[in-house]
């Protein structure tokens, strides 16, 4: 008998995430994430993602080097990096690479797939379905994500994040492109990946220079919201 057949609904392995950040935020299209909650479970497929590269990249919140606040970017593949931004939204990351890489891969938008009802009561001001995950912030609201699932893993079979294999588009559907509000010496990188035509892919904006009124307003400038 052979190896078993993963399906649509399995989770993705640890393996699937300890893998180069452009690898796995390209591979990531497609994917499910699910997040079951008290009042229910919300799913959506993933259609538009960036890929944020540690040290190497002035646009990642760990370009700097391990602080409290992004201490799981650093931590092992396939576990949740989620920081407020702005003081006004979420932002959910999917750690890559090996423990000590601090790569990760932003999750920008999705299609909510099952939960709809309940992502509109989170988002209740939104006018499509569409839109109701188009963009980062309005994607950790749909899945209710924020600091309390910080650190999670998505690997865990029985966990209350995970994200599943799902069904990638083929690859001559998938555009890259630079990446969204990021300035500096990270702006031209062509790290966002996005499927082609998919009307829940936010619309991209440049880089716009910020008042920057503290320390906390400065760092948010590079991984964008």
């Amino acid at each position: 008998m052979g190896a078993p057949t993963a399906g649509p609904t399995d989770p993705l392995p640890r393996s699937f995430f300890d893998r180069p950040v452009l690898a796995v935020a390209a591979d990531l299209l497609g994917r499910t994430v699910v997040h079951e909650t008290e009042a229910g479970p919300v799913e959506l497929r993933l259609t538009e993602v960036e890929a944020y590269d540690g040290a190497n990249d002035p646009g990642s919140h760990a370009f700097r080097g391990r602080t409290s606040r992004n201490a799981p970017m650093f931590g092992p593949p396939g576990h949740l990096y989620v920081y407020f931004t702005y003081g006004m939204h979420h932002c959910a990351n999917l750690v890559c690479g090996p423990p000590g890489r601090a790569s990760g891969v932003l999750m920008r938008g999705g299609e909510i797939t099952a939960g709809t009802a309940l992502a509109r009561a989170r988002r209740p001001t939104t006018r499509r379905d569409t839109d109701l995950a188009s963009g980062p912030a309005r994607l950790a609201v749909a899945l209710a994500l924020d600091r309390t699932q910080d650190g999670t893993d998505v690997c865990d079979p029985t966990g209350p994040v995970r994200v599943l294999y799902g069904t990638p588009p083929p690859r001559t559907a998938i555009r890259t492109g630079p990446r969204t509000g990021v300035g500096g010496g990270g702006a031209t990188q062509p790290w966002r990946f996005h499927i082609a035509d998919d009307p829940t892919v936010s619309r991209y904006r440049p880089h716009q220079p910020r008042k920057r009124t503290d320390r906390a307003a400065a760092v948010d400038t590079r991984q964008s919201g």
